[in-house]
């Protein structure tokens, strides 16, 4: 009934360890309430107001002179924690957390608010942490959260031979899979969840998400549905709907269910960010700010929203604000390859190559598989005036796209038209043959004309220094086959 006021002063005269804890819960749920009408009253439902919980100070002031006196129990100790954090004593909040926890170790919830003191793992340097077998589990959760992802997938495998059957510990090894990028195996983990635990919601917004990457419509499609008849009213289920609606690209219909999910629950992370996302689409660049914003004040680790901004800055041509935001994103994820290929872009445009280059050489370092790093590094060693490392880099770029089975499209004919060049002006004439020869039957009708002009003059620079042809010579008409066959020139 959410009546909290009333629950506190019934239990007024309760001195009970769960008396006690029920009144001072009920006070700081009130406050939250109150917190939450004031905010929407001063700033909208999306919007942001510095509104306090004004019952904070009252019931830390007790819950510590109950401390001081010895008699506080371990969920007071935690109620005690929450207070602290939500007033941003961090250091004091950790320290009442553990000591909660050292008391009564099988609070998830305590493990989980600790996780959220924890920017770096420098955060419980001095925390003396219970050794108990729920420890294993909140190192698994905390490497998740700092995206530590392997480390992550090793704990919770350790975890999987000693709770086979728990739907959490996949759960967790899936969205480590999935912040690796490895869609298809997190899509399997997934998938053999649903099998096993039809009707679970915890982590399937992770799932929608997977599908959402990999246009699976019908499955995503049926997830939806499942979480509708399942219970509409979770969170999980709106972002799961929203997703649905996003790939149709019916944008405004996924903001509605995003906002649905905020409503049920404020500080739901995935729905800020997934908003932001939409936002962006519908050109509405200050609410995807807005959201963003919001997304990284509940969880200051979420690379997404990081690199949610500094994407709409630049699409506001704010390159110093958008670089400013990318750094945050690749300090988080300095593995992924995206992050830093942003982060050179954003220098290019500021015209400033050697950062740019730095940044490219990271992400191709950190396996860039849409292959924009090699790209940018051999054009701007190119403009550089550095033709050897372009070179380089053009070759780098072709024995990618030779594994990938790539036959077309502009990033191979603009290699294969750079290393003819190069080639022919280091006087590699067979070299040069060979990339122009490919050039003419790869590249676009529109560069047939160039390709042939070029080859024509290698063949004529082979003639003279004597080198042999490596490919069949083939005349060379100044039009096309087939016009010359109809007698169109």
């Amino acid at each position: 009934m959410k009546e909290y006021k009333r629950a506190a002063h019934t239990l007024r005269a309760d001195s009970s360890p769960c008396g006690r804890f029920l009144r001072f819960y009920s006070l700081f749920l009130a406050g939250g309430k109150r917190q939450e009408e004031e905010r929407v009253e001063q700033a909208g439902p999306v919007g942001r107001a510095n509104i306090p919980n004004r019952e904070l100070r009252g019931i830390q002031a007790e819950l510590e002179a109950i401390r001081g006196a010895g008699t506080l129990d371990a969920f007071c100790t935690y109620l005690l924690g929450l207070v602290l954090k939500e007033r941003d004593l961090k250091d004091s909040a950790r320290r009442a957390l553990a000591e909660s926890l050292h008391a009564y170790p099988w609070n998830w919830s305590a493990w989980m608010e600790l996780i959220a003191l924890c920017e770096t793992r420098e955060s419980l340097q001095g925390i003396q942490l219970p050794n108990h077998w729920m420890r294993d589990f909140f190192s698994g959760q905390l490497a998740l959260e700092l995206q530590e992802n392997e480390d992550a997938l090793r704990t919770f495998g350790k975890l999987r031979q000693r709770f086979p059957n728990c739907s959490h510990v996949a759960t967790q090894i899936a969205q480590a899979k999935y912040n690796m990028r490895d869609f298809d195996e997190a899509q399997s983990e997934f998938e053999a969840i649903q099998k096993d635990d039809p009707y679970r919601l915890d982590g399937m917004d992770i799932y929608s998400n997977i599908l959402y990457v990999k246009e699976c419509k019908r499955e995503l499609s049926r997830i939806a549905h499942m979480a509708h008849e399942t219970d509409k009213f979770r969170p999980e289920t709106c972002c799961i709907i929203g997703n649905y609606y996003s790939l149709k690209a019916n944008h405004e219909q996924a903001v509605e269910y995003f906002r649905r999910a905020l409503k049920l629950t404020q500080n739901y992370l995935s729905a800020w960010t997934l908003m932001g996302h939409e936002y962006v689409e519908l050109k509405n660049t200050s609410a995807a700010i807005e959201a963003y914003r919001r997304a990284v004040d509940i969880n200051p680790r979420d690379y997404r929203a990081w690199y949610g901004l500094g994407q709409t800055y630049e699409i506001l041509l704010m390159h110093y604000y958008a670089l400013y935001y990318y750094r945050k994103a690749t300090t988080i994820r300095p593995y992924d390859a995206r992050m830093w290929c942003a982060l050179g872009n954003c220098y290019e445009m500021l015209g400033r190559d050697v950062e740019a280059l730095k940044c490219y050489e990271r992400a191709v370092g950190n396996k860039d598989r849409e292959g924009i790093a090699l790209k940018r590094l051999a054009a701007l060693n190119g403009k550089r005036g550095d033709s050897d490392m372009a070179a380089f880099f053009h070759r780098k770029n072709l024995e990618r796209l030779e594994q990938e089975g790539v036959t077309e499209g502009q990033g191979l004919t603009d290699s294969l038209n750079y290393l003819a060049k190069y080639c022919r002006d280091k006087a590699q004439l067979q070299e040069a043959e060979k990339y122009c020869t490919r050039w003419l039957d790869q590249g676009p009708d529109g560069e047939k004309d160039d390709a042939r002009a070029l080859l024509r003059e290698i063949r004529q620079l082979m003639i003279r220094a004597g080198t042999p042809s490596t490919v069949g010579i083939t005349p060379l008409l100044p039009f096309s086959p087939l016009q010359y066959i109809i007698g169109i020139h």
